[in-house]
């Protein structure tokens, strides 16, 4: 397969573009690194003071939607005197052609070594992309430990969710930082752009101090680790006078302040999202108890529906994109989400533009939703996610959905055109029975019932999509103990069973599953501490990459690491991972302030444990989980009164050719 063929690419006085070309021809899709997507930009190398490399340590087509990245991308190349280029992971077969053929780890954009950068900035969705972080940083040619680096070396910063514990990879990486980038990366770039005004005072370790007395970036150097003498750690503390005790989450408070991206970059290569999305709102205060992302990012901040509306009118005309997505954790809770709905789908009425809700709750959406989001007769797809099967699991993890919810939402899509929808549940929950995992195939055989009837058509399907439970930091599940794969894949094999007894319902069901041997890793991997670096390190040179992809992930190769790394410590992979604490454990994050109390997080644990419902805190009094006064922050909600129509034209410009039917 050949590069298509385009006009010559400028080369910049660093690029890797003459050595990196001949070998495109020899990998799959090619085209995922060659950069010029519009949206995409290179500034002039020699005028930018500071420059930025950002990756998203996985594969193009799933990196190049990436929010996060994007946003950050944009908002550092406005800066006049900032320059950012993307990078993402590469494939076996560039990797192995790279190294041969001494090419480094390279931006898309100019495409320049990764390794002339000041900054390395990489996002973090998940930990499964910690072996790719690793293979990058090698193939950059920086060394591999944090301790090794010299001023030549760019500062590696990890951000995203996952960066709520760096512990794992606080040997690889210089800097964390938790909580929103937007207004962090503009603090980080100012701080390097003075000290290299001021000739570079003291070096590198200078730099990180800097960074450090933000207090709201990580530096694992700044801090030592002491550890009991049966494996659990004593204290986290600051091994200098000057750097926090504790480091603070950001939060971005008026996000009508920062409506990104304005220019969403449209990728060349076929990529998992192709859409623009705009975030309507951040944070979530449901309290499911088991998802980090609702905990972490409170509180709640709406985007004005004016702002949404602006923001996809600019996207669409820049983008030429025929799909909106309306993203946040639960789309459907947003307070003006129906008169956004309605003034969008009176907007583009007459084009092929369509509407999507990517994360909607099954008590949130309603008959008048569905004929906004179906009106131009395209109808994306549905998911739906009751999580556990039963109504005592739903209980114990605090997603208040009854089963009538779900049946009367699902038949109101059916109803509304909708042919197939999915539900999404987890597996290997706390204190989780067989039992709870069958009613899952009760659920799905009663949802084709009832959809029959309501439609009088056969016509129908759902699809069952099972995601093993990972207890995550910073959640009432953080003390959780983890079930054995085994008795994991055994659940999913018995409900398979239940679900196809009834062969006229188990026909119009798809099954979909991720078994439990994953799940166990990340596990280890997102409640980890700085041993487990050593697993992930042994797992990388022994040929670990893309462990978020079923076909690279080997279970084998991690268990080996884990046996071999880990007894020199005195632990085991069950000792991080099927092993329940205690309330008074010091956990590897505690010094890593996420705004969360943990005596509120330990009793809404023993809240789960006892099957008792918490409300939700944006409808009812404060249930003093700490982050607003901690943050300094407060929730913010509409409405605000306004409509989205009529849009006003932004800069003149007219809904683009490619929305038009």
């Amino acid at each position: 397969m050949s590069v298509p063929s385009t006009t010559p690419r400028p080369v910049a006085a660093n690029s890797v573009w003459p050595r990196l070309e001949p070998l495109l021809p020899q990998v799959t899709k090619p085209i995922q690194y060659v950069g010029g997507e519009l949206g995409a930009v290179v500034k002039d190398w020699d005028s930018a003071t500071v420059r930025w490399a950002l990756m998203y340590p996985d594969a193009y087509e799933v990196g190049l939607p990436n929010q996060g990245v994007q946003i950050l991308y944009e908002v550092l190349n406005e800066l006049p005197d900032t320059l950012a280029e993307r990078t993402y992971a590469v494939w076996p077969d560039l990797e192995k052609l790279m190294r041969a053929h001494g090419v480094p780890q390279f931006t898309v954009d100019a495409p320049r070594p990764v390794r002339d950068f000041d900054l390395f900035g990489v996002s973090f969705a998940t930990e499964l992309g910690y072996t790719n972080l690793l293979a990058a940083i090698d193939l950059a040619g920086i060394p591999l430990l944090a301790a090794d680096r010299t001023d030549a070396d760019p500062v590696i910063v990890a951000g995203g969710h996952a960066a709520f514990n760096p512990e794992p990879i606080a040997d690889f990486v210089d800097a964390a930082v938790l909580g929103d980038g937007e207004e962090a990366v503009l603090e980080i770039t100012a701080i390097l752009r003075d000290w290299k005004a001021e000739g570079c005072p003291g070096g590198r370790d200078e730099l990180l101090l800097r960074l450090a007395r933000t207090e709201s970036v990580y530096v694992p150097r700044f801090y030592d680790v002491d550890y009991l003498p049966d494996g659990r750690i004593q204290r986290v503390v600051p091994n200098r006078a000057d750097v926090p005790f504790r480091v603070h989450k950001r939060t971005t408070m008026d996000l009508d302040a920062w409506p990104y991206p304005k220019k969403p970059l449209v990728p060349l290569a076929e990529t998992v999202h192709e859409r623009y999305a705009v975030e309507i709102f951040r944070g979530c205060t449901r309290g499911c108890r088991f998802c980090q992302a609702g905990m972490i990012t409170r509180p709640v901040r709406e985007r004005s529906i004016t702002t949404v509306g602006q923001m996809v009118q600019q996207g669409l005309e820049f983008s030429g994109f025929h799909e909106v997505g309306l993203l946040s954790l639960s789309s459907a809770d947003h307070s003006e989400i129906g008169d956004m709905c309605s003034g969008l789908a009176e907007q583009y009425k007459g084009t092929n533009v369509s509407l999507s809700l990517p994360s909607t709750r099954v008590d949130a959406f309603n008959i008048e939703l569905a004929q906004e989001l179906s009106r131009n007769g395209r109808r994306t797809g549905l998911t739906f996610a009751p999580e556990g099967g039963s109504e005592r699991i739903r209980k114990v993890i605090n997603k208040m959905v009854s089963k009538d919810d779900l049946i009367r939402t699902v038949v109101t899509a059916y109803t509304n055109g909708w042919r197939q929808v999915k539900l999404y549940f987890m597996c290997g929950l706390p204190t989780e029975t067989d039992s709870d995992v069958l009613e899952i195939a009760d659920m799905a055989h009663e949802v084709i019932r009832a959809g029959r009837a309501a439609t009088g058509s056969k016509d129908i399907r759902c699809t069952v999509s099972i995601g093993g439970f990972v207890p995550k930091p910073h959640t009432p599940f953080q003390w959780a103990a983890m079930e054995r794969p085994e008795v994991i894949d055994g659940r999913l094999k018995l409900l398979k069973q239940a679900i196809n007894a009834d062969r006229s319902l188990g026909r119009a069901i798809g099954f979909r599953y991720h078994d439990g041997e994953p799940s166990l890793i990340e596990g280890l991997l997102s409640r980890g501490d700085r041993r487990v670096g050593a697993v992930i390190r042994k797992v990388w040179e022994n040929g670990g990459r893309f462990d978020g992809w079923s076909e690279h992930f080997s279970y084998q190769r991690w268990v080996e690491a884990a046996a071999e790394v880990l007894p020199t410590f005195g632990v085991d992979l069950d000792w991080y991972t099927t092993r329940e604490r205690d309330e008074l454990e010091v956990l590897p994050w505690d010094h890593l302030d996420s705004g969360l109390d943990k005596d509120w997080l330990w009793q809404d644990w023993q809240d789960a444990l006892s099957e008792y419902e918490q409300d939700d805190c944006r409808w009812t009094p404060c249930f003093d989980c700490g982050v607003c006064p901690t943050m300094d922050t407060e929730i913010q909600i509409g409405p605000t009164g306004r409509k989205l129509l009529p849009l006003t034209p932004v800069n003149g410009l007219k809904l683009p050719t490619g929305a038009q039917q």
